[in-house]
């Protein structure tokens, strides 16, 4: 039997080494990461607001050139429906042929120095530059004076040649804001975090005095406007009316009573006491900040506005400082809060003023004498009982007066344009078929849409021609045409075409010297009507009075001369001859062809209630008929409409 072993012996000093554990040895607790320092931002210094500003204005500025982008060519192009360069050369005749100073502040745009031979091509250009510039801005978040510039040129040059299309109080926010977004960069360097070019508290509160001025006077306009605002029953209305309906506010519209009192009191509070909180310190500030943010994501989730509401959310951001934002950002080291951090500790300013730092203050003050002289205009309308609203007291609408729902539409119309193939427009049997927009209400089936911040500027202009008459809008006239020629450009602006793939209409086989009322040869193969005929064939011909504005002077310029122009709605299409004519014609209409006809017809629409009748077969929404917008119309019956107006006749394509 072997002997026990030993015990291990003892080293010197004491008790033994102990043993190494293992590395998964349960036993041992892992060691523990080390805390990571919270950095914190002492109130005061607006180097994160700035990179938050510039990114959400960056962000707008894209959106609003993506629009551009995709719609101007067909809306102001070679070929839109107001094109551009038949504008420009208005105004220039205007200012007898000349272009210089008077008609730059009157129409303030870079085309003016291009080639207006391909306009299609400049649109793109700028609408493209600008996509560019702001997508960079967006990602990195750095920006200067120039790059800033750069976006407010070219938008101004936009807005300025956009005619009706760029009519919104928007655009004019935009620009305002955009001017504003020039000075709080600095004017070389691409850092976040330039040193020697701290934001300007000056401009700062050009940001707060902007996004006071669009809440007051919003309030304002209300409160001396509209009665339902002083009833509080506006809200009820609303929702059913608004020019793009989304789907919430199909169920909002439905909402109790009291709940749209409630909301028309919190629009009023928002918009009346709640900008007072600007002057009342920081912490009201913040306050100030977070409810209009607040106001504005409820009235985008309830609405598609267009980016109104994204814009103005861009002001409301100057009432944060670092100490507020800083939760937003990472406390990484070397990031750009610990920039920040370590900016406040050493602070920016030098014992021994720089050149350039002078220079920047004395912009900087000259920025806010500016910015005060132009206020004088704007404060007096917010005085004045007769306030106007989305109105610039200057060419380059640096600051300007805004305002929104100053009226409320009680019951909501419609534009609906139909076409048809007949070669009768006033045949019993004709099938109309209507085309449907991208978002406008049309088909009753058809769920509002969601689009917000993206904008159609057409299916908005239908909106507005609903309250008017075809007179006041001949642009619909214009689009009916290049509907009836099945043009692409102007197809790309809707989202349904029934006549999508089909033939041009074909021109009948007769001479126009022995054309004879439709259906005359069904009645009389030998081409010989009876008076009753000839009587419901002059009825049929009969002529509507458009007006036709001669380009002697701008348009939206008072004193516009005007002359009468009759455009037949009706066109004689049937032809004297034989009965074996008479069917080859019959059978020729039966194929597949684009529409011979366009007209506007009238329709008052409701939401459909949530859970009834109509909403259980899938209807959003119940129509019933006014009357005709427009006649029935035919490219030949509009072609000295064309001529008049230096549009080019649509050709079939």
């Amino acid at each position: 039997m072997a002997a026990p072993a030993e015990p291990p012996r003892k080293r010197r000093g004491g008790a033994a080494a102990p043993r190494p554990e293992a590395p998964g040895d349960p036993g041992r607790e892992p060691p523990r990461p080390r805390p990571r320092l919270r950095l914190l931002l002492r109130p005061g210094t607006f180097w994160l607001t700035r990179i938050v500003l510039l990114r959400a204005l960056a962000f707008v500025y894209f959106v609003a050139f993506l629009v551009a982008f995709q719609q101007n060519k067909q809306l102001i192009g070679d070929k839109g429906l107001l094109p551009s360069a038949v504008y420009l050369a208005s105004v220039k005749r205007y200012f007898k042929g000349k272009i210089d100073w008077d008609s730059l502040s009157y129409a303030p745009t870079l085309v003016w120095f291009l080639d207006w031979g391909n306009m299609d091509s400049i649109l793109d250009c700028l609408s493209a530059l600008g996509l560019v510039v702001s997508a960079f801005i967006l990602v990195t978040g750095c920006a200067n004076m120039i790059l800033m510039t750069i976006l407010w040129i070219l938008y101004h040059s936009l807005v300025n040649i956009g005619q009706i299309w760029y009519s919104f109080g928007w655009e004019s926010q935009l620009l305002e804001t955009g001017f504003l977004g020039i000075f709080l960069c600095p004017l070389w360097s691409l850092s976040r975090t330039p040193l020697r070019s701290p934001p300007s508290l000056i401009v700062i509160w050009g940001f707060r005095w902007l996004i006071f001025r669009i809440m007051l006077g919003a309030g304002l306009i209300k409160i001396r406007g509209d009665s339902c605002w002083r009833q509080l029953t506006c809200m009820n209305y609303h929702y059913e009316t608004q020019p793009v309906p989304n789907p919430l506010a199909y169920y909002l519209h439905r909402t109790p009573w009291w709940f749209h009192q409630l909301e028309t009191l919190f629009n009023h509070f928002i918009e009346l006491v709640v900008p007072f909180f600007l002057f009342l310190g920081r912490r009201m500030g913040i306050v100030h900040g977070v409810l209009q943010i607040l106001f504005q994501v409820l009235l985008i989730v309830s609405g598609n506005l267009s980016f109104l509401n994204w814009l103005t959310i861009v002001p409301s951001l100057a009432c944060f400082d670092d100490a507020t934002l800083g939760f937003a950002f990472s406390s990484r080291p070397g990031g750009v809060k610990a920039r920040v951090a370590e900016l406040q500790a050493r602070g920016v300013e030098e014992s021994r003023p720089r050149l350039g730092a002078l220079v920047r203050r004395v912009l900087d003050i000259s920025f806010g004498v500016l910015i005060a002289c132009l206020s004088i205009p704007v404060v007096m309308n917010l005085l004045n009982s007769k306030q106007v609203m989305n109105t610039s007291f200057n060419s380059l609408r640096i600051v300007n007066t805004y305002g929104a729902f100053g009226s409320i539409t009680r019951e909501r119309t419609e534009v609906i344009l139909q076409g048809t193939a007949s070669l009768d427009a006033h045949d019993p049997a004709a099938v109309w078929e209507e085309y449907e927009f991208k978002c406008k209400p049309g088909g009753l089936k058809r769920r509002p849409c969601l689009i917000s911040p993206y904008h159609y500027r057409l299916d908005w202009l239908m909106w507005f021609a609903a309250f008017q008459t075809y007179e006041h809008n001949d642009w619909i006239i214009h689009l009916a045409g290049k509907l009836l020629a099945n043009e692409k450009a102007a197809l790309s602006l809707v989202a349904f075409n029934p006549f999508e793939g089909k033939e041009p209409p074909r021109k009948p086989s007769c001479s126009p010297e022995t054309a004879a009322p439709s259906g005359a040869n069904r009645r009389h193969p030998g081409g010989v009507s009876s008076d009753r005929t000839r009587r419901r064939s002059t009825a049929r011909s009969r002529q509507v009075q458009v007006e036709v504005v001669r380009m002697d002077r701008p348009v939206g310029e008072s004193g516009l001369l005007g002359q009468p122009l009759l455009v037949p709605t009706t066109e004689h299409l049937g032809c004297h001859g034989s009965t074996a004519q008479g069917q080859e014609d019959e059978a020729g209409s039966s194929k597949a062809e684009a529409a011979r006809w366009v007209r506007g017809e009238h329709y008052r629409y409701k939401f459909s209630r949530p859970g009834g009748q109509h909403a259980a077969e899938g209807k959003w929404w119940i129509r019933k008929r006014i009357g005709p917008y427009f006649p029935a119309l035919n490219l030949t019956g509009l072609r000295n409409f064309f001529q008049a107006r230096q549009w080019p006749l649509p050709r079939p394509s």
